[in-house]
């Protein structure tokens, strides 16, 4: 079982998983919360994480999930902050896609890359996310993308079922996701944890 490395689109990952919880749990969606361990551990799927880069607006350094990950891997995550007015998103996206292609040209074998992301915008201009696991997989990467189907895009959605691995978030919600609960005494009655993480349904090649 080879090593994974996983290149997480964080902003992607909880603004369309937010819509998702408008259908599912409606009224609830400002509670709406990633159970960061959880997702890391579905990226994983028990195999050994040699990197995960992150981008959007991240988990602080100080957060619970890295040290999860650390004490397991020996490794710090990259962490790219991206501000919502900070005009600096595209310039961290491509630094972000950098250093994906890197992995191409360091890692002989090739080995595994998960993609949480459903973001195929500049596919056309041969430029994004999408075009460059594309340039990985003709290195011979194995490719995995994690999205929520519905907000994700449709081109890219087909061609990792085909060319690699796609899997749909709404079908982990209630693993991947709780509900922050309020303060005061209605708190026990606002809330939801997130189930346990169930690795048998995850989708494998």
């Amino acid at each position: 079982m080879n090593r994974v490395h996983v290149v997480w689109d964080n902003s992607n990952i909880f603004i369309s998983g937010r819509s998702y919880c408008v259908r599912k749990e409606w009224g609830k969606e400002n509670s709406f919360r990633i159970n960061f361990e959880h997702l890391i551990d579905l990226a994983a799927d028990g195999r050994e994480i040699e990197q995960v880069f992150c981008v959007g607006s991240v988990p602080p350094p100080t957060d619970s999930v890295w040290g999860h990950r650390e004490a397991k891997t020996g490794k710090k995550p990259e962490l790219y902050e991206r501000g919502a007015e900070s005009g600096k998103e595209q310039a961290i996206d491509q630094a972000l896609q950098t250093r994906m292609l890197r992995l191409g040209y360091d890692y002989e074998p090739a080995e595994s890359l998960v993609l949480m992301s459903g973001a195929g915008s500049g596919h056309d201009e041969n430029i994004g996310f999408f075009a460059d696991i594309k340039r990985l997989h003709k290195f011979g990467w194995n490719v995995e993308v994690i999205a929520w189907r519905e907000n994700c895009s449709r081109a890219m959605c087909e061609w990792a079922e085909t060319s690699g691995i796609f899997f749909d978030l709404g079908e982990f919600y209630s693993q991947v996701t709780y509900l922050e609960r309020s303060k005061g005494p209605s708190a026990a009655k606002s809330g939801r944890n997130s189930k346990n993480l169930d690795l048998a349904k995850r989708p494998r090649k």
